[in-house]
């Protein structure tokens, strides 16, 4: 399965999800721009995606919810740990109240990992964030290791993007 995402103006990507309104696709609002989804097993009709193989999924991509975008740029070394890490912890969101998606994104064509997870609304993401489930998720299991065997997985640090499927008011108008 692909996840291929593009970003523009929410007029722009809403006319583009209507054109192909029989594709598995998701619309996201978040601070100055859209993000459309689309999940697929063939290609996508986007002009310019970004591509993705989906690794570790969990639920449908969900039509309305709060959505939280996980971005962790890894080496092309740290790309085996990083996903056998992940692999472990993948189904830790799973029955949480408000819990919608979660998806674990390879990307093909750079070094950014994304975890997509939707909500059905940011205060059961919220809530999610203060449970002992998340510490669990998110907590080093292994012992460090001396400094000389550390090895940095990451290209950079990671960062988070918040999206939500409605638009916000001010942009309703």
């Amino acid at each position: 399965m692909n996840l291929y995402t593009t970003s523009g103006t929410p007029e722009f990507m809403e006319k583009i999800k209507e054109k192909h309104s029989g594709e598995n696709m998701v619309l996201l609002h978040g601070a100055g721009n859209s993000l459309l989804l689309h999940e697929t097993e063939g290609k996508t009709v986007f002009q310019t995606p970004k591509r993705y193989e989906v690794i570790g999924a969990s639920g449908q991509l969900a039509k309305h919810g709060y959505y939280i975008v996980n971005n962790i740029p890894v080496t092309d070394e740290g790309r085996p740990i990083f996903e056998h890490r992940f692999q472990n912890r993948a189904n830790m969101v799973d029955g949480q109240p408000g819990f919608l998606t979660f998806r674990l994104l390879r990307p093909v064509k750079d070094d950014t990992y994304r975890v997509v997870t939707a909500w059905e609304s940011k205060d059961h993401y919220e809530l999610w964030k203060g449970s002992q489930a998340f510490k669990g998720a998110h907590e080093r299991k292994e012992q460090t290791p001396p400094a000389e065997k550390v090895q940095n997985i990451f290209s950079a640090a990671s960062y988070i993007t918040e999206y939500e499927t409605e638009k916000p008011e001010d942009e309703k108008l």
